[in-house]
């Protein structure tokens, strides 16, 4: 008996001195953490890193800036912490109001260390965004436009499926050709840069001259209409040109004299000519290096053979716009349809994740066997009389806590574990059917 005693007290010991090495026991560093709202966090809630919790938060004040200041308590080993650290204020779901916690990034371990009253300033801190911030940011004309802009791909891609099948063929094809030629375009970076600076220069000279340039272009314009306006007497004019060209022949020749009166000016135009050598020069090179690219580009637009080439992509767009019109016009339909489930479920996407969350660290620990979870119901431990000064909390008999169950009172609606917000924000009873759910069914309260 003795000996049994014994043995059992070790065990016990043991087990003391495991609870002390893992849920506590060692020393604590505080830090003040800034953030630019609190997050509906209060005291005693989580700190964490990795999800696991590390610490507390012990007060939240309010700077003079309008700040939030949170004072943590981080425990050894995960402090004291490095510089380089960083907070973000998290939500486990939405089904309260005080679920919020600090998550920590913790520093490199080769940077300095941080001392204990050290300050994160707001740069190294993120306050959480709740989601119906995100959601009301997209107001009902937005939604019409993307409605629009989506519908109107559809219309563009209608009945194309098998032309964008195609055409997705040679996207490969099309970027590696792409980049032959820019490969060889940026082999001679130098006279590329002459190049494109001479050629700058030239554009600039034309800009310079544009207002007569566009005159140019809009008589000649003019004129090529007004030749097809005269085709008959383009015509006969043909049937004369040969006898004019006789004539000319004797103009020609009675033109050397013409021609001698003008060595004159020719002469005088050499030194201009002069400056225009260095130009030639310098772009010789780059007509020699381009004669490559070039061939490159001209198979790239155009080879022979069916379906190989720019203009057999194109000449199958109008194909890929008839095949994808009715395949968008479907996922309007199937995104529409989709809206009402969406709405309906959005309010337990943080619940889910929670529990996804939750389980996991619940799931964590192990033994020789494997994971293991400890899983307990609990049913209304409690009830709440708010006639009493303050209201009070009742143990209920654990043989009636299941009763409520039996008497329907677990038809809450979506969001009804908290109280309904002044601006109405978590209220989503009220646009779901008349009956689908219980709204009185909440926590007592304002």
């Amino acid at each position: 008996m003795i000996g049994r005693a014994a043995a059992i007290g070790a065990v016990l010991l043991a087990a003391v001195l495991l609870a002390v090495v893992l849920l506590g026991g060692g020393q604590t560093h505080q830090y003040s953490l800034v953030f630019q709202t609190a997050g509906q966090l209060v005291k005693d809630d989580d700190v964490q890193v990795g999800g696991r919790r590390v610490g507390s938060i012990k007060s939240i004040e309010l700077t003079q800036d309008n700040q939030a200041k949170i004072v943590v308590e981080v425990q050894e080993p995960f402090a004291p912490l490095h510089q380089g650290t960083t907070a973000i204020v998290r939500a486990t779901s939405l089904s309260g109001v005080a679920n919020r916690y600090i998550a920590l990034t913790p520093g490199p371990q080769s940077s300095p260390t941080l001392g204990d009253d050290a300050t994160l300033s707001i740069d190294k801190t993120t306050s959480i965004v709740d989601l119906d911030q995100l959601f009301n940011t997209l107001d009902a004309p937005t939604r019409a436009d993307l409605q629009k802009v989506i519908k109107s791909f559809a219309v563009q891609y209608q009945g194309k499926g098998a032309e964008a099948g195609k055409a997705a063929e040679y996207f490969n094809p099309t970027l590696s050709t792409s980049r032959r030629l820019v490969n060889q375009l940026t082999a001679d970076e130098g006279t590329l840069t002459a190049f494109l600076v001479n050629s700058a220069r030239t554009v600039r000279a034309v800009a310079d001259r544009r207002q007569d340039l566009t005159s140019a272009v809009s008589n000649t314009n003019a004129t090529a209409g007004a030749i097809a306006s005269e085709s008959a007497s383009l015509d006969q004019a043909l049937r004369a040109l040969p006898t004019t060209l006789r004539r000319g022949n004797s103009t020609f020749v009675n033109l050397r004299s013409t021609l001698d009166d003008l060595d004159t000016l020719v002469a005088a135009s050499k030194p201009a000519t002069k400056r225009l050598a260095p130009v030639l020069r310098v772009l010789r090179p780059l007509v020699a290096s381009a004669r490559p690219t070039i061939a490159d580009l001209r198979r790239l637009v155009r080879r022979a053979g069916p379906n190989n080439d720019l203009v057999d992509a194109t000449l199958k767009l109008p194909g890929l716009e008839r095949a994808a019109k009715p395949a968008l016009s479907n996922s309007i339909k199937a995104l529409q349809r989709s809206q009402p489930v969406l709405e309906f479920y959005r309010p337990y996407a943080p619940d889910l994740v929670g529990w996804l969350r939750d389980f996991g660290q619940g799931a964590s620990t192990y033994d020789a066997n494997g994971h293991y979870a400890r899983i307990a119901p609990t049913a209304n431990a409690f009830s709440f009389n708010d006639n009493a000064a303050g209201g009070t909390l009742t143990s209920i008999d654990p043989g009636s806590r299941l009763d409520a169950l039996q008497q329907g009172f677990m038809e809450r609606c979506p969001g009804a574990a908290t109280q309904v917000a002044p601006d109405g924000s978590n209220d989503f009873a009220s646009s779901l059917p008349a009956g689908s759910c219980k709204s009185d069914q909440r926590p007592p309260g304002p």
